[in-house]
């Protein structure tokens, strides 16, 4: 069984209330699981929130949600709290912050980490330009394809060449059960507690996360920058009239 669990929480610090904010009249936390619903992939998605408003919002359009503990320090630890209650094969991580989450996303990460099982975690990665954005987390990887850095620095930095492009962390994660439960049992690392990026505290503990491109525009939102560009998105996007 392959579960898509998409952690949420009331209290977001840069954008007040964020997953209950609207677009077209639809919670942003609705329009990311009716998205994700859509995956061809997927058995089972689970929305892990500590908030009973946002658990009644999302089963009053169809969905499925769990409570967990309001003492995680990230979403990470709230989707492993649910894990530990299934058998899944792999666990999807969909941020719910992702309004314009592509379905097709989702089914490539899962068919890249069935073929490619020597990794712990997988992470896809967008190609872009501006990368002085600090809500936006770097990815810098080899040539098999391995994550090496992640940060909210400029990486790689053009000290001799400026680089073609960057590549940002798509909010879309496979685990591995066992890479899942490891992880949480790990206390937060120190270069974690510095870019505040969840998956360096992984990589310090060498968990192997593996990572490919993908082709896309979507983006999540963070600031009300991001909510009033993705309000504009909304009117050209193709999958809204999927649900």
């Amino acid at each position: 069984m392959i579960i898509g669990l998409i952690p949420s929480r009331l209290n977001s610090k840069r954008l007040k209330k964020k997953p209950l904010l609207e677009i077209n009249n639809i919670p942003i936390i609705v329009h990311t699981f009716k998205r994700a619903s859509l995956s061809k992939t997927l058995n089972r998605l689970i929305v892990c929130t500590d908030s009973k408003l946002i658990q009644n919002v999302v089963e009053k359009y169809g969905g499925e949600s769990m409570l967990t503990s309001k003492k995680h320090k990230n979403g990470t630890e709230r989707i492993n709290e649910v894990a530990k209650k299934l058998k899944p094969k792999l666990i999807i991580d969909i941020q719910g912050d992702e309004p314009l989450l592509d379905p097709n996303h989702i089914d490539k990460v899962i068919d890249f980490h069935k073929k490619n099982p020597h990794f712990d975690i997988v992470l896809p990665t967008l190609k872009f330009k501006n990368a002085e954005q600090k809500n936006i987390v770097k990815v810098v990887s080899d040539k098999n394809n391995k994550v090496l850095y992640l940060s909210r620095s400029i990486i790689p930095y053009s000290f001799k060449k400026k680089p073609n492009f960057y590549n940002k962390h798509l909010s879309i994660i496979s685990f591995k059960p066992n890479a899942l439960k490891e992880y949480c049992k790990i206390k937060e690392s120190y270069l974690e507690k510095i870019e505040g990026i969840e998956l360096l505290r992984a990589l310090e503990n060498n968990l192997k996360i593996g990572t490919f491109s993908i082709k896309s525009n979507t983006f999540s939102v963070d600031i009300k920058e991001d909510y009033l560009k993705a309000i504009e998105a909304f009117k050209k996007d193709k999958y809204r009239n999927a649900y």
